[in-house]
């Protein structure tokens, strides 16, 4: 179980949550990149070791979505959301 720190809720049980995804870089123009390169972005997911970006919804809480950093390899919270722990 991991327990993840909502900064209006306090920490909560990974269950209340919905991952997001990772943070990634913004999608790119289809028009600007080569048909490699939007094939690439399409269908290779990043799947990184050590600590990742990743946005979370409080689905079963206040509502809020959260980003926080998360060790992919241990899964410990390594930054919090602002006002958290």
């Amino acid at each position: 179980m991991m327990l993840i720190p909502c900064p209006f809720c306090g920490k909560r049980n990974e269950s209340e949550f919905i991952f997001g995804g990772p943070v990634v870089a913004a999608r790119p123009d289809p028009n600007a990149v080569s048909d490699a390169e939007w094939v690439e972005y399409l269908t290779i997911a990043p799947n990184p070791l050590g600590p990742v970006q990743e946005k979370w919804w409080h689905a079963r809480g206040c509502g809020e979505w959260l980003t926080i950093w998360r060790d992919t390899r241990t899964h410990d919270i390594v930054e919090a959301p602002n006002g958290s722990e």
